[in-house]
Protein backbone atom coordinates (compact mmCIF):
# COMPACT_ATOMS: atom_id res chain seq x y z
CA UNK A 1 0.00 0.00 0.00
CA UNK A 2 1.51 3.37 -1.15
CA UNK A 3 1.58 6.02 1.76
CA UNK A 4 -0.89 8.93 1.01
CA UNK A 5 1.37 11.85 1.28
CA UNK A 6 4.53 13.25 -0.38
CA UNK A 7 8.11 12.38 1.35
CA UNK A 8 8.57 15.59 2.69
CA UNK A 9 5.27 15.55 4.69
CA UNK A 10 5.54 12.44 6.25
CA UNK A 11 9.06 13.59 7.31
CA UNK A 12 7.66 16.45 8.95
CA UNK A 13 4.85 14.55 10.80
CA UNK A 14 7.30 12.34 11.73
CA UNK A 15 9.60 14.46 12.93
CA UNK A 16 6.64 16.04 15.32
CA UNK A 17 6.19 12.88 16.91
CA UNK A 18 7.45 14.69 20.74
CA UNK A 19 9.72 12.02 23.13
CA UNK A 20 9.70 13.94 25.61
CA UNK A 21 6.76 15.35 27.91
CA UNK A 22 3.83 13.48 26.02
CA UNK A 23 0.24 13.44 27.49
CA UNK A 24 0.46 10.50 29.52
CA UNK A 25 4.00 11.60 30.83
CA UNK A 26 2.54 14.30 31.81
CA UNK A 27 -0.88 13.06 33.48
CA UNK A 28 1.59 10.45 35.77
CA UNK A 29 3.77 13.38 36.76
CA UNK A 30 1.49 15.87 37.62
CA UNK A 31 -0.50 12.69 39.83
CA UNK A 32 2.67 11.47 41.49
CA UNK A 33 3.72 15.71 42.11
CA UNK A 34 0.36 16.61 43.67
CA UNK A 35 1.12 13.11 46.33
CA UNK A 36 4.23 15.16 46.88
CA UNK A 37 6.74 13.05 45.12
CA UNK A 38 9.23 15.03 43.49
CA UNK A 39 11.90 13.61 40.54
CA UNK A 40 14.19 14.48 38.07
CA UNK A 41 13.32 14.61 34.29
CA UNK A 42 14.88 12.62 31.77
CA UNK A 43 17.94 11.19 33.28
CA UNK A 44 20.54 12.03 30.66
CA UNK A 45 23.42 9.97 32.52
CA UNK A 46 21.15 6.75 32.65
CA UNK A 47 20.18 3.79 29.76
CA UNK A 48 17.33 5.01 28.61
CA UNK A 49 16.89 7.91 29.77
CA UNK A 50 14.22 7.45 32.42
CA UNK A 51 11.09 9.59 31.59
CA UNK A 52 11.46 9.98 35.52
CA UNK A 53 14.49 9.65 38.29
CA UNK A 54 13.43 9.25 41.93
CA UNK A 55 16.80 9.37 43.89
CA UNK A 56 15.40 9.71 47.43
CA UNK A 57 13.82 6.19 46.28
CA UNK A 58 16.55 4.96 43.97
CA UNK A 59 14.24 4.35 41.51
CA UNK A 60 13.48 5.24 37.78
CA UNK A 61 10.17 5.21 35.38
CA UNK A 62 9.52 5.01 31.77
CA UNK A 63 5.78 5.71 30.38
CA UNK A 64 6.09 3.88 27.70
CA UNK A 65 3.53 4.39 24.20
CA UNK A 66 1.33 1.65 23.90
CA UNK A 67 2.50 2.36 19.91
CA UNK A 68 6.17 2.90 19.69
CA UNK A 69 7.27 0.18 22.28
CA UNK A 70 4.34 -2.28 21.18
CA UNK A 71 2.48 -3.43 24.10
CA UNK A 72 1.25 -6.77 23.64
CA UNK A 73 -2.14 -7.39 23.43
CA UNK A 74 -3.01 -3.64 23.62
CA UNK A 75 -5.51 -2.30 21.62
CA UNK A 76 -3.31 0.73 20.93
CA UNK A 77 -0.38 -1.49 19.49
CA UNK A 78 -1.02 -1.62 15.86
CA UNK A 79 1.04 -2.24 13.54
CA UNK A 80 0.45 -0.23 10.00
CA UNK A 81 -0.59 -1.71 6.87
CA UNK A 82 1.94 0.60 4.66
CA UNK A 83 5.49 -1.16 4.75
CA UNK A 84 5.04 -3.90 7.68
CA UNK A 85 8.08 -5.36 7.32
CA UNK A 86 9.90 -1.64 8.29
CA UNK A 87 7.19 -1.66 11.33
CA UNK A 88 8.00 -4.76 13.12
CA UNK A 89 11.58 -4.25 13.21
CA UNK A 90 11.39 -1.05 14.56
CA UNK A 91 8.90 -2.19 17.17
CA UNK A 92 11.12 -5.38 17.60
CA UNK A 93 14.46 -2.96 18.23
CA UNK A 94 12.54 -0.61 20.25
CA UNK A 95 11.84 -3.62 22.76
CA UNK A 96 15.35 -4.94 22.80
CA UNK A 97 16.48 -1.29 23.56
CA UNK A 98 13.87 -1.44 26.21
CA UNK A 99 14.70 -4.63 27.98
CA UNK A 100 18.56 -3.60 27.48
CA UNK A 101 18.12 -0.23 29.20
CA UNK A 102 16.33 -1.83 32.44
CA UNK A 103 18.69 -4.98 32.35
CA UNK A 104 22.09 -2.29 32.56
CA UNK A 105 19.54 0.06 35.34
CA UNK A 106 18.76 -2.74 37.31
CA UNK A 107 22.38 -4.21 37.48
CA UNK A 108 23.37 -0.61 38.39
CA UNK A 109 21.48 -1.21 41.39
CA UNK A 110 18.46 0.86 39.95
CA UNK A 111 14.72 0.03 40.72
CA UNK A 112 13.09 0.11 37.67
CA UNK A 113 9.11 0.82 36.84
CA UNK A 114 7.52 0.58 33.29
CA UNK A 115 4.19 2.10 33.19
CA UNK A 116 1.85 1.83 29.68
CA UNK A 117 0.12 4.73 27.77
CA UNK A 118 -3.57 3.03 28.09
CA UNK A 119 -3.32 2.20 32.10
CA UNK A 120 -3.04 6.63 32.34
CA UNK A 121 -6.28 7.24 30.05
CA UNK A 122 -9.20 8.14 31.78
CA UNK A 123 -10.08 6.63 35.24
CA UNK A 124 -6.70 4.91 34.91
CA UNK A 125 -4.59 7.41 35.57
CA UNK A 126 -5.72 8.00 39.41
CA UNK A 127 -5.29 4.05 40.47
CA UNK A 128 -2.03 3.55 38.19
CA UNK A 129 -0.69 6.53 39.95
CA UNK A 130 -1.54 5.41 43.28
CA UNK A 131 0.20 1.84 42.46
CA UNK A 132 2.96 3.62 41.46
CA UNK A 133 3.34 5.72 44.51
CA UNK A 134 2.83 2.48 46.57
CA UNK A 135 5.57 0.53 44.54
CA UNK A 136 8.21 3.99 45.52
CA UNK A 137 7.55 3.19 49.25
CA UNK A 138 8.10 -0.29 48.68
CA UNK A 139 11.10 -2.67 48.51
CA UNK A 140 10.26 -3.89 45.60
CA UNK A 141 12.98 -3.67 42.21
CA UNK A 142 9.92 -3.34 39.61
CA UNK A 143 6.79 -2.38 38.48
CA UNK A 144 4.77 -2.98 35.47
CA UNK A 145 1.68 -1.33 35.38
CA UNK A 146 -0.04 -3.87 33.29
CA UNK A 147 0.49 -6.76 35.46
CA UNK A 148 -3.71 -6.73 35.92
CA UNK A 149 -3.56 -6.53 39.76
CA UNK A 150 -6.33 -4.36 41.55
CA UNK A 151 -4.81 -1.12 43.45
CA UNK A 152 -5.72 -2.44 46.79
CA UNK A 153 -3.89 -5.54 46.31
CA UNK A 154 -0.36 -6.02 47.84
CA UNK A 155 0.81 -8.03 44.72
CA UNK A 156 0.35 -5.01 42.48
CA UNK A 157 4.37 -4.92 42.91
CA UNK A 158 6.27 -7.54 41.39
CA UNK A 159 9.67 -8.99 42.55
CA UNK A 160 12.34 -10.14 39.21
CA UNK A 161 15.25 -11.56 39.92
CA UNK A 162 17.71 -10.30 37.02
Amino acid sequence: MADTVDAATRSRIMASIRGKDTKPEMVLRKSLHARGFRYRLHGKGLPGKPDMVFRRFNAVCFVHGCFWHHHEGCRFATTPATRPDYWLSKFEGNQARDKAATRSLQESGWRVAVVWECDLKGDGATTTAERVARWLESDQTTFHSDDGFAPSEEASVVETSS
